[in-house]
């Protein structure tokens, strides 16, 4: 039986963790807590949790929790994150991990410093047809990866965050970054995974296109990996009205496509015209009843119980978020920016 705590309890919490450590047996939920008590308060009692606070070190302090989810606007999930390892609890911590570097580096050292689990919320790795994909570009049966498009775009966090248009995501202060902290950094992390590469060289351009916010609501990052595919990564706000996440890969001996077809979630198409079509559970969504289970949870949970730890780490949060940074700073200074390895 893991003992947890939920730290914030806005969408992300009410919607993916809570629901998903609620349907397990080996999980109890001992608190939730959220600047707005009176939320925390009505969160616990929808989820069975036996206390509810105001800050995360009341939460911290109730020595029977084990393990967090770091559920928090993005400015605090490293502060939040450390004080919960200073504490001795294994972390889950939604991306992306921190607001810096400088930060995602503190988190994955006093991790290792005080031997507690720090795993990071990038819940794209558990999707069925992600899973098979990585598995056909390990088999090698399609080559080389040349080229890449990858894309995570919808309406906008006014449609889904609990706040709404007055949501967090749309202050800079609080989310340092707008589509690419919030949708870019899931296609940074699924990207260097599928490929097992990491990326060594970007460009970008981004802008607020259409929402009322001073953070970026479109976003392009184009990317060149080590083993030198060249690729696009897509991040937006403003695809209405319906959500985009896809992801092509074209290979010498074949193309992969992912998340393009509403009956078939993984195409692949041979150079002989031969084509495989896998109807597998439909791509995950924001959109009412399309994602019941993430995975994540599940991932994090039985890592820690197991002993095993967990497949996204902290230094996978760590480049995650180092391609994230660069692509701001290469559009901010109209330049290619390449990346080098700190971590």
């Amino acid at each position: 039986m893991l003992k947890v705590g939920v730290i914030g309890c806005g969408a992300i919490a009410q919607r993916r963790h809570l629901p998903e450590y609620s349907k397990r047996s080996d999980v109890e939920i001992v608190a939730v807590c959220d600047f707005n008590l009176e939320r925390a308060k009505e969160v616990a009692q929808t989820f069975g949790a036996k206390f509810a606070f105001q800050t995360h070190q009341e939460l911290l302090a109730c020595e029977e929790i084990e393990a967090v989810s770091v559920c928090a606007p993005n400015f605090l999930h490293a502060s939040i994150t450390l004080d919960a390892i200073h504490a001795g609890k294994h972390v889950l911590c939604e991306k992306p991990m921190a607001t810096s570097l400088e930060e995602a580096k503190s988190m994955v050292d006093a991790a290792s410093e005080k031997g507690v689990k720090l795993m990071i919320g990038h819940s794209q790795r558990f999707m069925p047809v992600h899973l098979k994909a990585k598995e056909i570009l390990d088999e090698g049966k399609l080559g080389k990866v040349l080229s890449f498009q990858t894309t995570f775009g919808h309406s906008g966090p006014e449609n889904w965050s609990v706040d709404g248009s007055k949501s967090w995501f749309f202050n800079q202060d609080e989310a340092f970054a707008g589509v690419l902290g919030d949708l870019g950094v899931h296609k940074a992390d699924l990207i260097r995974w599928l490929l097992n590469d990491e990326v060594s060289e970007v460009s970008a351009m981004y802008g607020t296109l259409h929402k009322n916010t001073n953070v970026d609501d479109h976003a392009v990052i184009t990317i060149k990996t080590h083993k030198g595919a060249i690729g696009t990564l897509t991040a937006s706000w403003t695809y209405y009205p319906k959500e985009n996440n896809s992801t092509i890969i074209y290979c010498e001996k074949g193309t992969l496509k992912i998340g393009t077809d509403d009956k078939f979630g993984l195409i692949v198409e041979h150079l002989n015209k031969h084509r495989e079509l896998y109807e597998m559970d439909k791509m995950q969504t924001n959109e009412a009843g399309g994602q019941t289970d993430s995975g994540i949870i599940d991932h994090f949970v039985e890592g820690i119980l197991s002993g095993q730890g967990h497949s996204v780490t902290g230094i996978d949060g760590y480049k995650a978020l180092e391609i994230v940074l660069a692509g701001i700073h290469a559009a901010n200074e109209k330049k290619n920016i390449s990346l080098i390895a700190t971590i």
